[in-house]
C-alpha cells in the first residue's frame, strides 16, 4: 500500500533505487564521451566505436520485455537485486572486452537489465508515494541518469582519458554492487503483485495504444540521442574547444536533464499528454537552435542545456502514458518506456552517425534530431485520435487527460 506521506524508510529505497539508476545512467552515456579513446584503443573509427551506443540499446530493447514479463509475478525486490547484479557482470565484461567485436557483445549484455530495472523500480517507488504524485516518484526513480550526466559521467570521462576507457566501465560495475546492496537493506519486502504473470503482461503488446506510445518514444527521444551520440566532436570540431571541455558539455546535459526530469514529473502529474506535446515541440526547436549556432562554445552549452531539459520532460510522462495504456500489465509498460527510449538510442546514434559520414558534419545530427522529435510527436497525435475516436464509439475511458482520469496513476496516462 502507498504512503499516506513520505517516510524516512521511503525516503532510503528512493535512494537505493536512484544509485542504481545513477549506475545505469553512467554506462548509457560515458560511451558517448569516450568515443575517441574507445576508437583509438580498440583500432576504430569513430562511426564504428557509436556501434558501441547501438550495442547496449539493443540490449535494453531485448531485455526489458522479455525480463520484465518473466519478473512480472515476481517479489519486485529480489527482482530489483538480480538486476542490479546482472549490470555489475554487463560492466565488467565491456571492462576486460579485448576487442571491438567483444566490446559490442559485452554492450549488448550490460544494457539487458536496464530497462526492466527502471520500469520494476518505477513501480516500487509508485507504492511508496502519496496518492496523485506518481509522476514525481518516477521522475524521482529517473533523476539517477541525470545525476549521472551531471557528476558520474563527466568525472568518468575526464578519468576515462587520463587512465583509460575501461575504468569507466569498471566505475559503474562498482556503483552497481553497492546499490545491490542498499537496496537489499532498504527496500521493503514484497509479495509478487496480485494476478500477475506472464501470459498477462504479454497481453499488453495486443494494445494499439501501448504500440502507438511506444512507437512515438521511439522516435521521437531519438532527436535528443542524435544530438548527444556526437556530443565530443560536436564540442572539438565545430565549436573549436579543446578536448578538456567536453566534460564541461556533459555537465550541462546531465543539469539539464536533472531539471527536465523534476519539471516533467510535475508536468505529468498535471497531463501526460500535454507533457509530451510541449516536451516534443521543445526538443525540435533547441535542436534546430543548436545546428544553428554550435559554432560559439557559449551557445552549444546553452541548447546542449535546454535540449536536456525537454529530454527529461519527455522520459517521464512516456513513463507513465506507457504504464496507464498497458492497464493490468504494468510492469511490462513500465519497462518498455526504456525500450523505447533505448531504440530512439540506436536510432539516433545511427542516423546521427549516416548524416556524418556522407560528409554533413557534426551539427547536422541535431536536424536530424529535430526531425525524429516532431516524428514521434506525429505518431502520438494519432494516438489522440483514437483514443477520441473510441471515446466516441464507447470503446475508451470517458476522460483522456487530467486528474479526473479513472485509471490508475492519473494525471492523465490514459
Amino acid at each position: 500500500m502507498p504512503y499516506d506521506r513520505p517516510t524516512p524508510p521511503a525516503l532510503l529505497a528512493t535512494i537505493a533505487l536512484i544509485l542504481g539508476g545513477i549506475g545505469i545512467g553512467i554506462t548509457e552515456f560515458v560511451t558517448m564521451g569516450l568515443l575517441p579513446q574507445i576508437a583509438q584503443g580498440l583500432h576504430a573509427s569513430i562511426p564504428q566505436a557509436g556501434h558501441a551506443i547501438s550495442a547496449y540499446a539493443v540490449g535494453v530493447v531485448v531485455g526489458a520485455p522479455v525480463l520484465a514479463a518473466w519478473g512480472a509475478p515476481r517479489p519486485r525486490k529480489g527482482l530489483l537485486i538480480g538486476l542490479a547484479l546482472a549490470i555489475v557482470v554487463g560492466n565488467a565484461l565491456s571492462a576486460l572486452a579485448p576487442t571491438y567485436e567483444t566490446l559490442l557483445v559485452a554492450r549488448v549484455m550490460a544494457g539487458l537489465p536496464h530497462g526492466a530495472y527502471f520500469g520494476v523500480a518505477s513501480l516500487v517507488a509508485i507504492d511508496l508515494a502519496p496518492p496523485g504524485q506518481s509522476g514525481r516518484a518516477v521522475g524521482r526513480v529517473m533523476l539517477g541518469i541525470p545525476i549521472a550526466n551531471l557528476a558520474g559521467v563527466p568525472l568518468v570521462t575526464w578519468m576515462g582519458q587520463a587512465i583509460g576507457w575501461r575504468s569507466g566501465y569498471w566505475t559503474v560495475a562498482v556503483v552497481a554492487l553497492a546499490a545491490t546492496a542498499l537496496i537489499a537493506l532498504a527496500v521493503p519486502r514484497t509479495n509478487a503483485p496480485d494476478g500477475a504473470s506472464v501470459r498477462n503482461e504479454l497481453r499488453a503488446f495486443g494494445s494499439v495504444q501501448v504500440a502507438l506510445t511506444f512507437i512515438a518514444g521511439s522516435i521521437g527521444f531519438g532527436g535528443i540521442f542524435a544530438m548527444y551520440s556526437y556530443v565530443a566532436p560536436l564540442i572539438t570540431e565545430v565549436s573549436g574547444a579543446p578536448e578538456r571541455l567536453v566534460p564541461l558539455a556533459l555537465f550541462a546535459f546531465g543539469l539539464g536533464g536533472l531539471i527536465g526530469n523534476t519539471a516533467g514529473g510535475r508536468m505529468s502529474d498535471w497531463s501526460v499528454l500535454r507533457a509530451i506535446v510541449i516536451s516534443s515541440l521543445a526538443m525540435a526547436l533547441a535542436l534546430v537552435a543548436l545546428a544553428l549556432t554550435a559554432r560559439w562554445f557559449v551557445a552549444a552549452l546553452a541548447l546542449i542545456f535546454l535540449a536536456s531539459i525537454t529530454g527529461g520532460c519527455l522520459a517521464v510522462a512516456v513513463m507513465l502514458r506507457l504504464i496507464g495504456v498497458a492497464r493490468s500489465a504494468q510492469t511490462l509498460g513500465a519497462a518498455s518506456s526504456h525500450a523505447s527510449l533505448n531504440i530512439a538510442n540506436a536510432l539516433g546514434a545511427w542516423l546521427g552517425g549516416v548524416v556524418i559520414a556522407r560528409g554533413h558534419g557534426y551539427a547536422a545530427p541535431s536536424l536530424v534530431g529535430a526531425v525524429l522529435a516532431l516524428g514521434g510527436l506525429a505518431v502520438f497525435g494519432l494516438s489522440i485520435v483514437k483514443h477520441r475516436r473510441d471515446l466516441r464509439a464507447g470503446q475508451a475511458a470517458p476522460v483522456l487527460d487530467g486528474q479526473a482520469d479513472p485509471e490508475p496513476y492519473g494525471g492523465g496516462v490514459a
